[in-house]
């Protein structure tokens, strides 16, 4: 296996009185979109700022492609594409004079910069002010500068906070497509919907602590492995024979709605077998699967919300 894209190990920040990140240990594979999740004042932003090198960690040691942010700045600075939580750009720049200017900074030739405008869609956009172009297409544009130095290891910082869901979906798939051209992506969110659908493996943060680590569907099925099946039908016979499921921890019944609740990869396909043993005739089925969002809820004991 080749070594981590980016090695945390036991980093510490602190302003005053206030720890903003507590002994954060993590890895970050090489070639995987990586996800440091968990509520606004996590600690997330802090500790992607350490990787960066932006911030310096009171204690703790961080490698981004076998560099240190610190000591290797410049060598570094070659070699990944940050995109800030807080980035802005003058109000009256075009996005040709914006582009232009991140490909001048690189040494880069301009035309680096006209490609990333069509594959980003922003072509027509080209002669825009910043100030006049739509949140969506802000991020576009940020994604666009982030990339321009054709980094290895590309940062971003809860890139679709604020979107409306069309423009997050299209800037998830601009998101894939940079895995997709063989970069690392380390990005934090407080969306677990996004970190469900984009990232291979995640981190829990809360309160300045890493609380678990694994893919979305490792961490359900580890915390909370319980699933549900609602259907409906008027077969007189069903609840005797759901009784029966294998699997099946429990069941309600609601006139001709039952609601099944199980845990394991195979209790929704348990259920399935026993209506076509049955020749159970059903109105509507549904299951419930447990989510990211649960798995918060499970190991801090309050919704990411709250």
């Amino acid at each position: 296996m080749s070594p981590p894209a980016i090695r945390v190990s036991g980093i510490r920040k602190t302003y005053g009185s206030l720890v903003a990140v507590h002994d954060v240990s993590l890895e970050v594979r090489d070639g995987e979109i990586f996800g440091l999740i968990g509520p606004n004042g996590a600690g997330k932003t802090t500790t992607m700022e350490c990787v960066e090198g932006i911030r310096t960690p009171d204690s703790g040691t961080i490698s981004v492609l076998g560099l240190d942010p610190f000591r290797d700045v410049y060598q570094l600075q070659e070699r990944i594409g940050v995109q800030l939580q807080q980035a802005q750009l003058q109000k009256r720049i075009k996005v040709w004079e914006a582009v232009q200017l991140w490909a001048s900074l690189y040494r880069k030739q301009p035309k680096i910069g006209e490609q990333l405008l069509e594959q980003l869609g922003l072509v027509e956009k080209r002669d825009a002010w910043f100030m006049t172009l739509s949140g969506g297409q802000k991020q576009r544009l940020f994604i666009a500068l982030a990339l321009i130095n054709d980094p290895e290891v590309v940062f971003l910082d809860e890139l679709t906070t604020g979107l409306d869901p069309q423009a997050r979906r299209a800037i998830w798939e601009l998101v894939r497509g940079i895995r997709e051209r063989g970069k690392t992506v380390f990005l934090t969110t407080h969306l677990m919907e996004e970190a469900e659908k984009l990232c291979d493996r995640v981190a829990i943060i809360e309160y300045g602590r890493i609380i678990d680590v694994g893919s979305p569907a490792e961490l359900v099925d580890r915390h909370v492995p319980e699933r549900s099946v609602v259907l409906v039908t008027d077969d007189e016979h069903a609840g005797d024979q759901l009784a029966n499921v294998a699997r099946a921890s429990s069941m309600t019944r609601d006139g001709s709605r039952y609601t099944l609740h199980g845990s394991g990869e195979q209790f929704v396909s348990s259920v399935i077998e026993c209506l076509s043993e049955s020749r159970i005739h059903v109105k509507d089925f549904r299951t419930v699967l447990p989510s990211l969002e649960d798995v918060f809820l499970k190991l801090t004991g309050h919704s990411i919300r709250d």
